[in-house]
């Protein structure tokens, strides 16, 4: 009985880690794009932006981010998501740097400027696909001098150190969470919060990273139910104590 059981276990453990692999977030295929830099040298220019991290110092992101244009923004749903980016050696041996790649966060929004045409300024007007990288990130796959070259980029996974962190900005009535550190997607689909008196209460994406929900928290322990982009949904029960106080971040146990 104890060896049947034991069998049975390890059948059910093997199903489990087959079902965890499938469910896991997966690397896309390589995409032509172009990519520039900005920030300056110690990637100063590159803190906040419109995914409204903040100082990426501080919030753990560092100098390996990039902006991304309107066609890989998706009006900010695509903060977080992560892209390895090669140098395209064979399209620009001048300015790329042979057989180097970077892993990046998108913690940015590239602008368009219509005033300049695409093949010449206007490197971020749709539809093009363009990063435009923190110079350090930047300088690791091309030559400063090169200004912008051709790369291969895919989305990869994820890997943040810690669990998911929530900032609760806002006042009485209005919660403004900003979600970061995710890893696996990276990127964020949907978002609950529960109080502790409350049920699930669905939010809504104010802008970047940041979500809302409009209801009377105060004094009361917070849970968050987050949807990864690649379906995969966590629950954080109870990570925010009842004497929580606007301006605060709370690290999770868990990750993606």
């Amino acid at each position: 009985m104890a060896v049947q059981s034991f069998f049975l276990l390890a059948i059910a453990f093997l199903l489990c880690y087959r079902f965890a692999q499938v469910d896991a977030f997966a690397p896309s295929g390589l995409t032509k794009a172009h990519a520039t830099f900005y920030g300056g040298s110690d990637a100063s220019g590159t803190m906040g932006g419109a995914c409204g991290y903040g100082n990426l110092y501080s919030t753990g992101y560092g100098t390996r981010t990039a902006a991304l244009s309107t066609a890989l923004f998706n009006d900010g749903a695509s903060c977080g998501e992560c892209y390895k980016i090669i140098c395209d050696y064979q399209m620009d041996p001048r300015w790329c740097l042979k057989g180097k790649s970077i892993t990046i966060t998108a913690t940015n929004f590239c602008p368009p400027n219509y005033a300049l045409p695409n093949n010449d300024g206007g490197w971020c007007n749709p539809p093009l696909r363009h990063f435009d990288m923190a110079q350090p990130a930047w300088e690791q796959i091309g030559v400063y001098r090169g200004g912008i070259v051709p790369v291969m980029y895919q989305r990869v996974p994820c890997t943040k150190p810690g669990g998911v962190r929530f900032t609760i900005n806002g006042r009485d009535y209005f919660e403004l969470v900003l979600i970061h550190n995710v890893a696996g997607a990276g990127s964020i689909q949907a978002a609950w919060i529960k109080g502790s008196k409350t049920g699930w209460i669905a939010m809504s994406r104010n802008w970047g990273a940041n979500w809302q929900s409009n209801a009377y928290l105060d004094g009361q322990s917070l849970s968050f139910k987050v949807t990864a982009t690649d379906g995969e949904t966590r629950v954080f029960p109870d990570i925010v104590p009842p004497g929580w106080h606007f301006g605060q971040t709370f690290t999770s146990n868990e990750q993606f």
